[in-house]
């Protein structure tokens, strides 16, 4: 089991920290494909001690059949195993990062509802391990999970890696997740998005055209424009997918 005492905590501090800058670095550079960002944070995992690490991102539509989009440093034979097996259904990491931002260290507890995933990543090296999601605007949940096939992750381990894996968690996220959200992506005009506020609050055409002044098929055009743009069949589903895509905040 990895140690972790007082006198060499401020040296590993220092050390975790000059990666996560040069990684928040190399991260704001000019657009790179996901993969090779993923290489990024995974050298940066692996400074801070783990072997592995995946990125998973849920859009945030559909709303029914929710699609979600993965890059990580995991073996291929797993990676292709985990979609083969659909064990995105039943992972409890996954679960639990829909559902909150709270960090989560695996366990045999954690993974008793999915046993036989459990089994198969142990068999992958994949032991120990850690995850934590986080929210944007866009209402996009990404999660950054890491893992290593031995040492234990210790109270006084981890008291120390969790800043730094939650700084890494959130360098992850706004990197990667416009990326592989890029064909989600909706820009609407200024109009549209006033017109799809009133909308969103139940206002009729004819009411939204009283309020802001314009015409009743100003309104309208605005309306059938933004259906347009979000893939939507009428206007209460422009409306309900631009607040969920945090296109009207």
């Amino acid at each position: 089991m990895l140690q972790v005492t007082t006198d060499d905590t401020h040296a590993e501090d220092r050390r975790c920290d000059s990666v996560l800058h040069v990684l928040e670095a190399q991260l704001a550079s000019p657009m790179q494909d996901a993969d090779a960002l993923m290489a990024h944070v995974a050298c940066a995992a692996t400074a801070i001690g783990f072997e592995h690490c995946a990125y998973g991102l849920r859009l945030a539509l559909p709303f029914t059949r929710r699609k979600f989009a993965m890059v990580s440093s995991y073996a291929a034979n797993w990676r292709a195993r985990y979609l083969e097996a659909g064990y995105l259904c039943v992972d409890p990491t996954v679960r639990h990062g829909l559902r909150s931002t709270t960090p989560l260290l695996w366990s045999d507890a954690l993974f008793g509802s999915a046993p036989q995933l459990w089994a198969e990543a142990r068999s992958y090296g994949l032991r120990v391990g850690w995850s934590q999601s986080c929210i944007d605007l866009r209402g996009r949940i990404g999660m950054l999970s890491v893992a290593r096939s031995s040492e234990v992750l210790g109270a006084a381990e981890r008291q120390l890696r969790e800043p730094l894996l939650g700084w890494l968690t959130q360098l992850a996220h706004r990197a990667l997740a416009p990326l592989l959200a890029a064909d989600e992506e909706v820009r609407l005009t200024p109009r549209e998005r006033e017109v799809l506020q009133w909308t969103a609050d139940g206002k009729t055409s004819e009411t939204i055209a009283q309020i802001l002044r314009i015409s009743v098929n100003t309104v309208n055009f605005h309306l059938k424009n933004s259906i347009e743009k979000l893939g939507a069949s009428n206007k209460a589903s422009a409306a309900s997918r631009a607040v969920a895509s945090g296109l009207l905040d």
